[in-house]
């Protein structure tokens, strides 16, 4: 594959734990980027603010503080273009929280795809999109490794369908006017900046200060731990690349870790003991995760680098710089 020449690029979202890294990354490249967020209060937007704190002196970058749901966010963002690329991460996260308010889910994340999508197939010339989807789109899988080619007609929560909703949407806009779309999909992504609800964040809050943690199931269930700027450098690599046509990749870790040895990872970072209560599996969750990334290999030359014992180390050594300063404020 042959890189392409990138210059202008629209991150949605690039506020958030995971956009907020690209962001980073893109403008070290001497990128100019421009952002469109809306600091939803799913957590705190001050969080997102110090995420992108850095970001604000540079003059390469931009910020928008718009919603994707109205048509006149979206045009304010794009009247900073042309764009070569639009990363497309905004979105209502987390399985659990849409079993709570489905229709939210949808509304963000279907809607708001759909309207981004209006503007960027009326550009005169189409930016490059890459649709940030979710390994939820899978269910619950019968196979050891999940790949690209696998049906994801059975999601299991809302968040999942809606990420399905997303991919189709992308692929539509492929087909009927021409866009260039690659839809990847991130394996249970952590790292310094992680959303305070997930598992991780939250078990080392609650070990690091002597509370008692929640181990849902038996502890065997396995996700694909992905480290964050593992998962950013496979995502720069589509922006450069721009594989032609439509196509839906996985980046992920290809490298399962059981529940039970995620915790003793974390304890063993904190050098502290976890204090466990055991409960039955939620609903909506799945029993493991584990991504196939032969196609990110050939694609993107793509090749996570972190060990899971590594990416927890530089959780840990983040999370407590980050809760001193929460404490001094």
């Amino acid at each position: 594959m042959t890189t392409k020449a990138t210059n202008s690029i629209l991150v949605t979202g690039g506020a958030g734990f995971i956009g907020s890294h690209l962001v980073d990354r893109l403008l070290k490249e001497g990128k100019k980027v421009t952002v469109i967020d809306n600091f939803t209060p799913f957590y705190s937007p001050e969080t997102k603010r110090e995420n992108i704190a850095a970001h604000l002196s540079n003059p390469n970058y931009e910020l928008i503080e718009g919603d994707l749901r109205n048509a006149d966010d979206i045009r304010r963002a794009f009247a900073l273009g042309p764009f070569d690329v639009v990363v497309h991460f905004a979105a209502m996260a987390g399985v659990l929280p849409s079993l709570q308010n489905p229709s939210l889910y949808m509304d963000v994340n279907v809607l708001g795809t759909q309207r981004l999508l209006d503007e960027v197939t009326a550009q005169t010339k189409l930016p490059y999109m890459v649709f940030i989807s979710s390994s939820s789109v899978y269910g619950e899988r019968s196979t050891e490794k999940f790949s690209e080619t696998d049906l994801t007609d059975r999601p299991l929560s809302p968040y999942a369908a809606s990420k399905i909703a997303g991919e189709a949407a992308c692929f539509a806009a492929y087909k009927t006017r021409g866009l260039q779309v690659i839809c990847v999909r991130p394996f249970t992504v952590f790292g310094p900046r992680q959303r305070p609800d997930l598992a991780i964040h939250k078990f080392c809050h609650r070990i690091e200060n002597g509370e008692s943690i929640e181990l849902y199931g038996d502890g065997s269930t396995k996700r694909d731990y992905t480290f964050v700027l593992d998962l950013v450098a496979g995502i720069a690599s589509a922006i450069e690349i721009q594989p032609p046509g439509f196509e839906v990749v996985n980046l992920g870790r290809s490298n399962p870790v059981t529940l039970h040895e995620m915790i003793a990872t974390i304890e063993k970072a904190l050098g502290k003991s976890a204090k466990v209560i055991k409960k039955p599996m939620q609903n909506g969750d799945v029993p493991y995760t584990y991504a196939d990334i032969d196609k990110a290999r050939r694609l993107l030359n793509y090749e996570p680098a972190t060990s899971f014992e590594a990416g927890i180390n530089e959780f840990v050594s983040w999370f407590r710089k980050h809760e001193l300063t929460l404490s001094t404020k």
